[in-house]
């Protein structure tokens, strides 16, 4: 590492010409550290320079402590209304690891017997609804068929 004429040193472009003193401790690599991050801004970033780059630190701080705000108090009113809400803790709970949750959809009954089910609600109003639209299809199909066979008697006689 080098140093200009008034002793403030200049950092090294080569990561292998750091000067022992900045790595000497916690804060002086964490100085050393500050100093390399306006390296990190490429010439043709269109970055602000000066005073407009401080305004423009600030218009992103102040975004980004809103967004915070936001959040926080997104988290705090959900928890206030689920203690109101009294939910079970059981309720929202995650799920066991490798817990794979039940597929939806039409199954036929258990044919060993057993009739414990262990879908929830939804699932069976999909498997109730299913069932229906399937009697309600066999009647009309069954329907079709008497009128079909009611019109050929007709025009036989």
């Amino acid at each position: 590492m080098t140093s200009n004429a008034e002793g403030v040193a200049n950092h090294p472009s080569d990561p292998y010409e750091i000067d022992p003193i900045w790595t000497s401790s916690r804060t002086a690599r964490q100085i050393y550290a500050l100093g390399e991050v306006e390296k990190t801004d490429a010439p043709d970033d269109n970055l602000p320079q000066g005073a407009e780059r401080s305004e423009q630190f600030v218009l992103e701080v102040s975004e980004y402590f809103e967004r915070l705000d936001s959040i926080q108090e997104t988290i705090r009113s959900s928890l206030a209304h689920i203690r109101q809400s009294r939910i079970a803790p059981s309720a929202i709970n995650a799920p066991p690891p490798g817990f794979v949750p039940p597929s939806l959809g039409v199954g036929l009954p258990p044919t060993d017997g057993d009739n414990l089910r262990s879908r929830g609600l939804q699932e069976e109003r999909v498997e109730r609804d299913a069932w229906k639209g399937i009697l309600d299809a066999l009647t009309r199909l069954k329907q079709a068929k008497q009128d079909e066979s009611g019109e050929t008697m007709v025009t036989k006689e």
